[in-house]
């Protein structure tokens, strides 16, 4: 579990691939403080786990299923990455519940300075992502907790805000417009939806199971 407070940027010293399957070695220095073999680390939002390390950085594999799904079959050497070690117990929460399982990814639409922000529009490229992206709820972006200010869903997208201190410590700073990013929504609206999809599919024959809506949210005493 992770909070999507960025620690620290790495950089891919190298990338083996095998067809689906790589392993990235990454340059590092923050997160390597503590590190063990099998801990678990988000590399732009995806947990993967700790295969080998040494004083400068460390290694991990990328299954199949998390290149087919993420922005990490894009990365080459010399990229950066946001990096962040799980979280310990007792620390303090600043960002939101992320579990680094990511939903799918996202291009760039626009990216727009707004005083001292930086207005970034994404269009998720599985529509349905959208069911679990609220206004003023949160979302995970490259593994940075965020807030979404707006979501436009006739034009398939969202926006998040900016803040010069998160641009300047995340890879946010070199991303711009036809960018891709990892995407992961809100844990609790995915459950919220599973649980009512569920129960919808499973309690009448003639009732067909739809997505989440305020009015089934207040129906059900969640509002």
């Amino acid at each position: 579990m992770f909070t999507g407070l960025i620690e620290e940027i790495g950089v891919l010293r190298s990338v083996q691939r095998r067809g689906e399957a790589m392993i990235l070695t990454i340059s590092a220095n923050k997160v390597l403080a503590d590190v063990k073999m099998g801990d678990s680390i988000s590399v732009n939002g995806v947990c993967l786990t700790v295969v080998e390390f040494d004083r400068n950085g460390f290694s991990v594999d990328v299954m199949p299923e998390t290149f087919r799904l993420t922005n990490l079959k894009s990365i080459k050497q010399g990229s950066s990455l946001n990096l962040e070690r799980a979280m310990m117990a007792g620390g303090r929460f600043g960002g939101h519940l992320v579990q680094g399982h990511v939903d799918g990814t996202g291009t760039i639409k626009g990216r727009i300075a707004e005083a001292n922000a930086v207005v970034f529009t994404i269009e998720p490229n599985d529509p349905q992502l959208l069911r679990h992206v609220v206004q003023q709820g949160s979302v995970t972006l490259d593994g940075i907790s965020l807030t979404v200010i707006a979501v436009d869903r006739d034009a398939c997208a969202f926006s998040v805000s900016i803040i010069p201190h998160t641009l300047r410590e995340t890879v946010l700073q070199h991303k711009h417009p036809g960018d891709t990013l990892n995407i992961e929504c809100d844990i609790l609206g995915k459950y919220v939806d599973h649980l009512l999809n569920f129960r919808d599919s499973h309690s009448s024959p003639t009732r067909k199971a739809g997505g989440l809506t305020e009015s089934i949210l207040r129906d059900n005493g969640f509002m």
